[in-house]
């Protein structure tokens, strides 16, 4: 191997470890930066008079807008209520050994199940929860848009979505019961012990990812987050 031909190949060399090195301080950054973005946390409220016990208010959106995601206003989400304005936030703390009453106003259209078990609510109190007024145990498999589930307490609730005729679809967040469609479902969970618990959608929702699992469905913020029990 002549000189220039060793001078060539360390040139290719070093420019090959410089990219290693250049993608490895990027991918140390991206692993950084979404490590330590978790959303503030939002405390249940006082629930209704009549049950006591704690309330949380949310809502699913089929986009969640430049106003609360300017990286990625395409993508679906959950927020909640929280002194009469929906907030961006998926960590929710609530009492121990308590009832929690929620309400999730569904903005979103049908994605459909893999595992028509999550079609089954599971974990509630009484074994149901109401949607549009109705007391049910079940929904039919594909018109699930969403789910609420907290695995460690049992807790699986699915969401079915809004009709893709509807009238008044809501574009992106936030969305307002009063102005677009929406299925309106609530139930009741009761808490133990105090601890930090997983919850997830199991819908795959993240239209443009590999089996619509990946962006919001993997990102705290998104559809997936925290409960906190203190």
């Amino acid at each position: 191997m002549s000189e220039a031909d060793v001078n060539l190949f360390a040139k290719k060399l070093l420019g090959v470890g410089t990219a290693v090195v250049v993608l490895g301080v990027l991918i140390g950054l991206y692993v950084g930066s979404w490590a330590t973005s978790f959303p503030k946390a939002v405390a249940a409220v006082s629930g209704p008079a009549s049950s006591g016990g704690s309330q949380l208010t949310l809502e699913t959106v089929a986009a969640i807008g430049q106003k609360f995601s300017p990286s990625h206003p395409d993508w679906v989400s959950y927020l909640i209520k929280s002194r009469g304005q929906w907030v961006h936030s998926t960590d929710y703390t609530v009492p121990a050994n308590s009832i929690v009453h929620v309400t999730i106003y569904q903005f979103d259209s049908p994605t459909g199940l893999r595992n028509p078990f999550l079609s089954q609510v599971q974990g509630t109190v009484g074994g149901a929860m109401t949607l549009d007024g109705k007391a049910v145990t079940s929904i039919p498999p594909e018109e699930a848009s969403h789910t609420f589930a907290i695995p460690e307490l049992g807790v699986f609730v699915p969401l079915p979505g809004v009709s893709e005729e509807a009238k008044n679809p809501c574009e992106e967040a936030p969305c307002e019961p009063s102005k677009n469609d929406h299925r309106t479902i609530t139930f009741s969970f009761r808490t133990g012990k105090k601890g930090r618990f997983h919850w997830q959608c199991f819908v795959p929702c993240g239209a443009g990812f590999i089996a619509g699992n990946g962006g919001p469905m993997q990102t705290l913020g998104y559809m997936d987050g925290f409960i906190n029990v203190v």
